[in-house]
């Protein structure tokens, strides 16, 4: 009589996943422009410096929202744990990215020189999200302290 083994649980899969050591990217830090790298790159040297593991890439909500979907969507599966989304303007990317996925996502609102009252729009387009979406937010045009904030939930 052959012996059947116990069906695995999701929890016992994510827990072993967990003790793999991989090289993929943690954390995913997404624009809506390359206009944005320079504000950005704020982030990517942090995470640089803890000598943590990200992907840098663009992509507009506006412009490619199935890039940004599919991204998200598939951010879980490729190892990352943070997503860190800095657009200015109307700002949608951090929510549009929060609406796809159930990892943390950091916006961080970016002035431009077509921004509103200096970028408060940004802002108040991160700040505001419906229950349910959230999206953590760090100053205009400071995507150093998302690299930080991006640590600390990777370390908590």
């Amino acid at each position: 009589m052959s012996e059947q083994a116990e069906p695995v649980t999701q929890t016992e899969v994510v827990a072993a996943l967990e003790e793999i050591e991989v090289d993929a990217p943690r954390v995913g830090i997404i624009m809506g422009s390359k206009s944005d790298m320079d504000v950005m790159d704020g982030a990517a040297k942090v995470l640089r410096e803890a000598d943590v593991h990200h992907e840098v890439r663009v992509m507009s909500a506006h412009r490619e929202p199935e890039v940004v979907a599919d991204y998200c969507k598939n951010a879980r599966m490729r190892g990352l744990q943070v997503i860190i989304a800095g657009a200015g303007l109307s700002a949608a990317l951090p929510g549009v990215a929060a609406a796809h996925t159930d990892l943390p996502v950091i916006g961080v609102p970016l002035s431009s020189r077509l921004s509103a009252m200096g970028g408060l729009d940004a802002i108040l387009s991160v700040l505001q999200m419906p229950p349910g979406v959230p999206v953590a937010a760090v100053g205009l045009d400071n995507a150093k302290n998302a690299g930080n904030l991006a640590l600390r939930i990777l370390r908590a």
